[in-house]
């Protein structure tokens, strides 16, 4: 048996010859581009690709094979990668990302025309107060009346929820940004701290009917529970409940809410801070028409439909890897009249500014049947 430390010296060796010949095989790389420089051919080969790896996966045994495939695929994009580069190629995003940042404003605006759905009170509007200094903000009853609002010029800015730490996305803004072709150029961070609110004098053991929205609801489903009396009722938000129950000026009502609403509508607090798990955030996203990259912009949102076959998630991941881009969502959306097809949405970490982003747009739209581009952005906490 031979010495360890003999055997890591034999690899070391090997490592050398592989660094070596990887060496080699990226200066050929840029022979190739120069080549397609000048007969004008794609630097994107996807049958001349397919058939290295299938070639690399024979020149093994069996039970190598599928990681023989795999080093063939990583050897192609490097060369394909440093293809782009040499030949100056980018993506349509590509395009988008660096014409925003040529024209980069100053500053975030600091008063502005803004939509959000609701009423006053509503945590859509706190998170507005805490994005700009001096909003105008117009309420609208739905999502869709906030997007129109953007797209019809009526505001310049929408502000609208995207995810909560303990429900989730909120698919109905992702199909909506899908749908209006908008952008995210600021997000917020916001901690949800419900409280069950009821008009002055009421007493806990009267209230029959509970108003919010239905996330609240959900988030408050133990303190609920122990309210067998009272039934629940959905709002559009947790604001109109508040305003419902102001309203009724009964106290047999009550509503979810924060306590922003109880001030506003001069309710009392009967229950504080009554949500099932107290690190409860929601993630409030700033939308826009026009694609426009503000400074300090170090979080992107990417929406992707891939390849309907083995190792395309893979394939991107990858890229965030090779990249040291580090992933901070991936979430699967079913693809509407699609079967068992799904779109990717992605929210990486990397300053808008830096090379390795741009590479990665460039380096995605290979493998991916689609690329969207959602916006890059700071987030606000």
């Amino acid at each position: 048996m031979q010495d360890l430390s003999v055997i890591r010296e034999r690899i070391n060796r090997i490592d050398t010859q592989i660094s070596e010949l990887f060496l080699e095989r990226m200066d050929a790389a840029a022979d190739v581009a120069e080549y397609k420089r000048a007969t004008g051919k794609p630097v994107f080969d996807r049958a001349r690709e397919r058939e290295n790896i299938v070639r690399a996966s024979e020149r093994v045994p069996e039970n190598l094979a599928s990681y023989a495939a795999v080093l063939e695929s990583l050897l192609m994009e490097a060369s394909r990668e440093a293809q782009y580069r040499r030949l100056g190629l980018k993506s349509a995003a590509s395009l988008d990302v660096t014409a925003a940042l040529d024209n980069q404003p100053r500053l975030f605006p600091q008063q502005a025309y803004v939509a959000c759905q609701g009423v006053e009170g509503a945590y859509q509007q706190i998170a507005c107060d805490r994005m700009f200094k001096r909003a105008q903000i117009s309420y609208f009853n739905t999502f869709d009346g906030v997007f129109r609002a953007v797209d019809q010029g009526f505001c310049q800015f929408g502000v609208l929820p995207i995810e909560n730490s303990t429900a989730g996305s909120v698919n109905r803004v992702y199909d909506l940004m899908m749908s209006y072709d908008f952008y995210i150029v600021r997000t917020c961070r916001l901690k949800i701290d419900h409280n069950l609110l009821v008009n002055p004098g009421t007493k806990l053991e009267d209230v029959r009917i509970v108003y919010s929205h239905e996330q609240a609801i959900n988030q408050c489903a133990n303190y609920l529970s122990n309210m067998p009396n009272a039934r629940v009722h959905v709002c559009e938000n947790t604001a109109i409940a508040s305003q419902r129950v102001a309203e009724s000026g009964e106290h047999t009502v009550a509503a979810i809410a924060s306590r922003d609403c109880a001030a506003l509508y001069s309710l009392e607090i009967a229950g504080q801070s009554i949500q099932d798990q107290q690190n409860n955030y929601t993630r409030f996203a700033c939308i826009a028409k026009d694609l426009t990259i503000y400074p300090g912009a170090d979080r992107t949102s990417l929406m992707a439909v891939l390849p309907h076959e083995p190792g395309s998630l893979y394939k991107v991941l990858g890229r965030l890897y090779a990249l040291g881009i580090n992933l901070l969502k991936l979430e699967s959306r079913p693809i509407p009249d699609r079967d068992f097809e799904f779109m990717f949405y992605f929210d990486v970490a990397c300053p808008a500014t830096a090379p390795e982003f741009q590479t990665l747009l460039n380096s995605l739209s290979d493998v991916c049947d689609e690329l969207r581009y959602l916006g890059s952005y700071s987030e606000v906490i």
